[in-house]
């Protein structure tokens, strides 16, 4: 392929007006969208009513997809030491580099390093380079920051990793117990349809473990709000229980292995560990013994661990020893973080795995694969997992790295270590659709990829449902699929006959060919009845559960007493729990990280999108009242944290949600929105014996105040980088807003603020000197541009109205940051679907007696639309109903 060659994209792109069936881009549901292209360039977005995960639901996130698809920030040619190139001389270039370095230092000198955002056929063809002609296991994914945990945990119960149950199950179950999972705000969608069961059948239970209050709690009958790190002590525990009072399945056990040794570990556990009351710890257990219809959902609150695959494990270990598995209503349950962590896991995407869930250390696997693929080597050995990876860049053992969409300088733990490493890398090859972020400033070669929208192909959700992602609007600038650059790059590596696929439709076809070779040895995937897929076929194809072929067609697994094991038996595991990593004097506190509503991994997408900027626009530390009090932090003030890999700012939001001495930050800013509020670069390289996944949800911090001279709020049309110790930027529909602050006042703030916005006009200035207030406004032209309010304390102004009039014609009232009478502040954000902000409510419950979330939303819109929001509506009808009652 050439330069001057076109691309061939499969089917014509559609026509404005047409709406097109695609998959959601974010978390592991796997919703069905519906794209209609406007033929300006912008997408119309509805949920799918058709698509068998989401029924036409979508979160906020999905909702605002046509947002994130403008050109700002993309990368729309190839770079080469950060000049714009050909395609012909970047792909001639990262050939002729990995050629060279294996030819040097062997195959294992080189890696990937990839993501669970890429598709399917992304992830396969991927694969296939690296371990079957390359001869390396290298190639590992940010999956494995999420979601290993659980694959060592049923590779090492069943024999492979299989999610035995459907979505479906939730609904149709009598209880279920949601560990380590916030699904209102990680997996909103999934959270509907929990809570729609619910209310068709309000005899229905659920439980949520968590050390946090989270939103999923506002559907909870009961929160075990358990000691952080002691999940395998509950749930041994319920194993010990269920065996005196003689709830085990004595016919299942017959298929399962271990029983004995995992009740011996079980019992030398120390239920006091647990933090409980002995009356919530009783209702746990009576209600997930007396309920035959159980269903145990987790997520990273158990994999983020040092333990992660044991706490698995000690879950799986409750169900198998009640047969509780594979049935109607019942079953574990995986819900994955990513939208196709699923498809990685299929393909072998992960270091330790082979494509089709079959096992790199067999060597009847090894060969099988080598021998389908016609492949020259195949790996004969596990590669390096994520962190041992970045481990290997440092210290020169890899020296050629590809990262492949995704952003490890800012999400991996130890993330300035790790943002060193790849600095300090010989040759390093960046795919990805944006060209600014923390990772591609350390490439030296930048390759432009497809994005959401773009792209063509499938993803697997987390109950192993396969989607087509189906192409709406034409690559942007000179993007290419990931498939077609790695392809490419295999075949001027030598290997031209291997990475013939001329489309999508191919490279699946193979894939789903391959699985049937895997189906013979046994393997749980298998998707052969569509290796002859038709180019026709494949573009109509509908969603559908794995396996499909001549021995099983979708459904679920493990009724029947059958695992992939060697005796065919399942397995449990004796889990002795370990305690989290011990805090120390000079770090006494355990931090942990997540999510939140709105946002996005490290944001190159939602951040895009003004409305969801609103919700939450800076980093923030969640802190306990009493934590807050002890440390002199104020709601709103700067805390520094600080662990021994690295220091970040954030903003105080004092909340009983946490524990005393456990703070909460979540994971999404990074050096282009927030350099200060880097998280990552505080959690330890601490990884699971056995899956190597990251404890990313309790590094030992020491939080203290930063010692701000000034705070600011800025507006302005177009983007800028202050000069201060903390600034935080979100997109507004007209520029930026950004919060600021300093240790250090400026001289001169006119200066200061005209320099910061590049701009040359003199500013409107207000000094209240009493107070130590400076407000500043810039005009162009008639009409607002910029403005900066700067003072001692935490600026208060009205952040909505002021954004609202950048680009308007000047309003004299500007500077004073207050909207008038006739214009009520909405306050912060709380239905980013309507806009809806928290004081917009409030004055809804105080003045109209609006006391239902039912209620608000007829009256407001609040919450009418994907629902993400119904949990904080709830709490602030709770927060304010005294008040009205008193009134």
């Amino acid at each position: 392929m050439t330069d001057a060659a076109p691309i061939r994209a499969g089917r014509a792109l559609p026509a404005a007006g047409t709406a097109v069936r695609t998959t959601c881009a974010y978390c592991g549901v796997g919703c069905g969208v519906l794209a209609t292209p406007d033929g300006q360039g912008g997408l119309a977005i509805a949920g799918d009513p058709d698509h068998p995960a989401s029924f036409g639901r979508l979160c906020v996130k999905g909702s605002a997809l046509g947002e994130t698809v403008r050109l700002d920030g993309r990368l729309l040619a190839p770079r080469i030491n950060g000049r714009d190139t050909g395609w012909d001389a970047a792909l001639d270039l990262v050939a002729r580099r990995f050629s060279d370095t294996i030819a040097a230092h062997g195959p294992d000198s080189v890696a990937f390093y990839v993501s669970g955002q890429l598709l399917t056929e992304d992830y396969y063809v991927a694969n296939k380079l690296i371990k079957g002609f390359i001869g390396s296991a290298n190639i590992d994914t940010n999956s494995r920051l999420c979601m290993a945990s659980s694959v060592a945990g049923h590779r090492r119960a069943f024999g492979t990793d299989t999610v035995p149950g459907l979505y479906e199950d939730m609904e149709e179950a009598d209880l279920v117990v949601l560990v380590g999972s916030n699904l209102a705000w990680c997996h909103p969608v999934l959270f509907q349809r929990l809570a729609a069961a619910k209310e068709a059948r309000p005899q229905m239970r659920i439980i949520v473990v968590d050390p946090r209050r989270t939103a999923t709690c506002d559907i909870a009958d009961l929160h075990l709000a358990l000691a952080p790190g002691s999940d395998a002590v509950l749930f041994n525990r319920l194993l010990v229980e269920i065996a005196r009072r003689d709830a085990l399945d004595a016919g299942f056990l017959e298929h399962v292995n271990g029983f004995d040794a995992a009740y011996q570990a079980a019992c030398a556990s120390d239920p006091d560990q647990l933090g409980l009351s002995e009356a919530d710890l009783g209702r746990f257990l009576n209600l997930w013994i007396g309920s035959e219809k159980v269903v145990t959902v987790y997520s990273q609150g158990i994999n983020q661990s040092d333990s992660g695959s044991d706490k698995v494990n000690a879950i799986l270990n409750c169900h198998l020893a009640t047969g509780r598995i594979g049935r109607p209503g019942m079953g574990p349950f995986s819900v994955t973080g990513q939208p196709n962590a699923m498809g990685g896991r299929e393909v072998g995407g992960l270091a330790n795995m082979l494509a089709c869930h079959l096992d790199i250390e067999n060597p009847m696997h090894r060969d099988a694969v080598q021998g389908f693929w016609a492949a020259p080597t195949m790996a004969p050995k596990p590669g390096l997992k994520a962190v041992d990876l970045f481990r290997a860049v440092e210290e020169g053992r890899i020296k050629a790295l590809w990262i492949m969409c995704t952003n490890p300088a800012v999400s991996m733990p130890e993330a300035d270590r790790v943002a060193r490493a790849i600095a300090g890398c010989d040759f390093v090859v960046v795919s990805d659709m944006m060209a600014e972020t923390d990772t591609t400033r350390l490439a030296h070669v930048l390759l432009p990829a497809t994005g959401w929208g773009e792209k063509d192909g499938t993803v697997t959700n987390s109950e192993r449902r396969i989607s087509r992602q189906r192409r709406t609007m034409p690559p942007a600038g000179q993007a290419r699929d990931d498939w077609r650059i790695i392809a490419e790059v295999g075949r001027r590596m030598g290997w031209r006959d291997a990475f013939t696929w001329q489309s999508a439709a191919e490279v699946f076809a193979e894939h789903a060919a391959l699985s049937g070779v895997a189906g013979d040895l046994g393997s749980d995937f298998d998707i052969s009845a569509y290796s002859a897929i038709t180019e026709t076929d494949y573009a109509a194809l509908d969603p559908f559960l794995w396996p499909q072929s001549a021995r099983k067609n979708g459904g679920r697994f493990f009724a029947d007493g059958r695992f992939h094991t060697p005796d065919g038996k399942a397995r449990m595991i004796a889990v002795t729990p370990r305690a989290p990593q011990s805090v120390t004097p000079d770090h006494p506190f355990r931090l942990n990280t997540g999510r939140v509503r709105d946002h996005w991994h490290t944001m190159t997408r939602t951040g895009l999108s003004p409305r969801l900027a609103r919700h939450m626009a800076e980093p923030y530390l969640e802190l306990h009242p009493a934590d807050a009090r002890r440390l002199g932090l104020q709601p709103a003030s700067l805390a520094e944290v600080e662990s021994p890999h690295g220091r970040a700012i954030l903003r105080v939001l004092v909340t009983d949600r946490v524990a005393e001495g456990h703070p909460f930050a979540p994971i999404h800013w990074t050096g282009e929105t927030a350099p200060s509020g880097r998280v990552d670069v505080l959690v330890p390289g601490l990884v699971d014996p056995v899956s190597g996944q990251p404890a990313s949800k309790s590094a030992p911090v020491a939080v203290r105040p930063f010692c701000a001279a000034w705070y600011g709020y800025a507006i302005a049309a177009r983007e800028f980088r202050p000069d201060c110790d903390y600034w935080a930027r979100a997109t507004l529909p007209d520029g930026v807003q950004v919060e600021l602050a300093g240790a250090a006042v400026p001289e001169d703030w006119a200066a200061y603020g005209a320099a910061m916005f590049g701009l040359e006009v003199e500013p409107i200035v207000m000094r209240d000197r009493k107070r130590g207030l400076t407000r500043l406004a810039f005009i162009q032209d008639g009409r607002l541009v910029a403005a900066l309010f700067v003072g001692p304390d935490p600026v208060a102004v009205a952040r909505a109205h002021v954004a609202g009039l950048l680009g308007a014609p000047a309003d004299p009232g500007v500077l004073a940051g207050q909207p008038g009478a006739d214009r009520p502040d909405q306050g912060a954000t709380v239905c980013a679907c309507f806009g809806v902000g928290v004081n917009t409510i409030a004055r809804a419950i105080a003045e109209q007696g609006l006391v239902t979330v039912e209620g608000i939303g007829a009256a407001l819109r609040a919450g009418t639309n994907c629902g993400s929001c119904r949990p904080e509506i709830g709490a602030l009808i709770r927060l304010h109903m005294p008040r009205c009652a008193a009134e």
